[in-house]
């Protein structure tokens, strides 16, 4: 076969797909556009997720005609003046965008310079259709309709409204975050879903587009080291989140996703927090132009270091000094008068309770959803505090049980138990959290969770995304007995709870929730995605690493244990526990 040059109006359209592979990507573009045009104010409204309206209108320095014809042909770019590609310091400056656009929707092209009239230029998949005199403010203003409509292979490809639009959603949300002295604002089919003032301060808008909380449960960051310079904020080590999505970085105020930068997030944090969760996190990056190379993935959202290392290394370190001067902050708590209003029944002294297991099953680690009560551990009396319990009932014999019988709690986490054959130990969060799981999976195979109603429903505020989300499995998470409804266009109200979990950490329920549909709702099937509801609600309910049990408690989790499918692994696939033979232990003394 021949070789022959390709029409221009294919040209266009294999340059699209490089360039424009959803709306949220055609987005991209555009308000990157506006970013370099000096905008002060960005305003974006969306149609049907993008698919059928995107209008980006920017404050910028505007084009005159001439320049608009020349930005709607390929390779054609008012950002490389000096041909210094390797210096660019520009969010994009290729020149394919507007084109390729262009080539696959109806594109509206309106700008004005200060001091001269406005113009329209209107292309229609590629041919241009008509050009005018327009009235609009200085700036510029680009409409985009009916992307993909005449180019059904692509289309097709497209997901639901809902989710093109909390990707959209996401881009805005970077790049506003990368530019706190630029105002934004979205609106999704009429509805304003985003709005933020320019001249807010970098953390004051990062917490304004992540969450509200960050701001008093996060740390500023200032490091420097060698002409490389490191900011942004960092959310404590108890504050952290189910999923990696909420870390955003930033290279010279560009929006990236770098599996080094990520990784050296991982090692900052490392020891501080659980493996299975994640730092909320926003680093912006500043180097001089020459060490990084921008031009390595064509949506510019990755980057290449000349000095990983050197990378790495500033950020771990920045990140340590900023955590170490936290000193002792955590999470903000309740205040002390809060929690002084909750009472508790002193025990009555010398008439300690004897709890059989079963009772302590029933009352602890309730094994059916069909109480209402808190199925969490209570404790009538003191917990034990460094000291043997009193044993108010002979203890079992270790060679009844394989997992043996309990003599102690070492660190508020590890349940150290005696069996015939050696030394257990169990983690007692990962044991009870993998037990609470294969309790819902009975629940849900016999007809479905209990649940157990809130006193007052409880209103948890999410973005409008991670809401949609939830709302749209509304159905299923039901049937894992947890009730709520949206309120309003960015909260969710709980009216009820699994009875298996008690009456525990609403809001963070919800929030890991929404984040594990974001992460798994596309790609798994519907069997996978319950599986993974089913486990986060787990890890909700399970007795936490730091909660001091009574011996009757430790031995209750063992038995439950002994008789619970896939109990020696937790949800995350660590071992819930580990035995030391005697052989074992002797070979430690030398007496082997």
């Amino acid at each position: 076969m021949s070789i022959r040059r390709l029409p221009s109006h294919l040209v266009n359209r294999i340059a699209a797909g490089e360039v424009v592979e959803r709306p949220a990507a055609a987005l991209k573009e555009l308000v990157e556009n506006a970013i370099d045009a000096g905008a002060t104010r960005i305003a974006v409204k969306l149609g049907g997720g993008g698919t059928d309206l995107i209008e980006v209108t920017d404050d910028g320095c505007g084009m005159t005609p001439a320049d608009m014809a020349l930005a709607l042909e390929r390779h054609a770019t008012s950002k490389l003046p000096d041909e210094d590609i390797e210096g660019v310091r520009t969010l994009g400056f290729r020149g394919e965008a507007l084109p390729s656009i262009a080539s696959v929707a109806r594109l509206t092209l309106e700008s004005r310079v200060r001091g001269a009239d406005g113009w329209m230029r209107l292309v229609d998949n590629g041919a241009v259709e008509h050009e005018a005199p327009a009235a609009l403010p200085p700036g510029t203003r680009v409409r985009v309709e009916g992307l993909f409509a005449r180019v059904p292979a692509r289309r097709k490809f497209l997901r639901s409204a809902r989710a093109e639009y909390a990707a959209c959603l996401e881009i805005v949300r970077r790049l506003a975050m990368a530019r706190p002295g630029i105002g934004f604002s979205v609106e999704h089919d009429g509805r304003r879903t985003l709005s933020v003032q320019p001249d807010e301060d970098r953390p004051a808008r990062v917490a304004a587009l992540t969450d509200r909380d960050l701001a008093a449960n996060s740390v500023g960051i200032d490091f420097e080291r060698e002409g490389l310079r490191l900011g942004g904020v960092a959310g404590l080590p108890t504050f952290h989140r189910g999923i990696a999505d909420h870390q955003y970085l930033f290279v010279n105020g560009r929006p990236v996703k770098d599996r080094l930068l990520i990784g050296a997030i991982r090692g900052a944090y490392a020891e501080m927090m659980p493996r299975d969760r994640h730092a909320v996190v926003a680093l912006f990056l500043d180097v001089p132009a020459d060490v990084v190379d921008v031009n390595v993935h064509p949506a510019k959202t990755e980057v290449r270091f000349r000095d990983p290392a050197l990378v790495r290394g500033l950020i771990v370190s920045g990140l340590r000094r900023a955590l170490d001067e936290a000193g002792h902050r955590a999470v903000q708590r309740p205040s002390v008068g809060a929690l002084g209003a909750w009472q508790s029944e002193p025990a009555t002294p010398g008439d300690p309770p004897v709890w059989g297991a079963a009772d302590l099953l029933d009352r602890t680690f309730a094994s059916s959803g069909s109480a209402v009560n808190d199925r969490r551990p209570t404790f009538a009396m003191p917990p034990p505090m460094a000291r043997a319990e009193p044993a108010y009932a002979p203890p079992p014999e270790t060679i009844q049980y394989p997992l043996g019988v309990a003599r102690g709690q070492v660190a508020k986490t590890y349940i150290v138990a005696e069996a015939e054959d050696g030394l257990v130990i169990v983690d007692q969060h990962a044991a009870h959290e993998r037990l609470v799981l294969e309790r819902m999976r009975r629940a849900m195979a016999g007809g479905g969770v209990a649940s157990q109603a809130l006193l007052l429903p409880e209103v948890v505020e999410l973005d409008e995304p991670a809401c949609d989300r939830l709302e749209a499995r509304a159905g299923e998470l039901a049937d894992f007995g947890l009730d709520l409804d949206r309120f309003g266009p960015r909260a969710m109200l709980v009216r009820a709870t699994p009875a298996l979990l008690g009456s525990g950490d609403v809001s963070g329920l919800v929030t890991d929730l929404a984040d594990e549909l974001a992460a798994y709702d596309e790609a798994l099937s519907l069997r996978e995605r319950l599986d993974h509801v089913a486990a986060t609600m787990a890890c909700h309910g399970s007795v936490r690493a730091g909660r001091v049990l009574s011996v009757a408690e430790m031995n209750a989790l063992l038995r439950e244990m002994e008789v619970t499918p896939h109990s020696g692994q937790c949800n995350h696939g660590r071992p819930t526990w580990v035995k030391l033979a005697h052989g074992d232990i002797e070979k430690l003394f030398g007496r082997k």
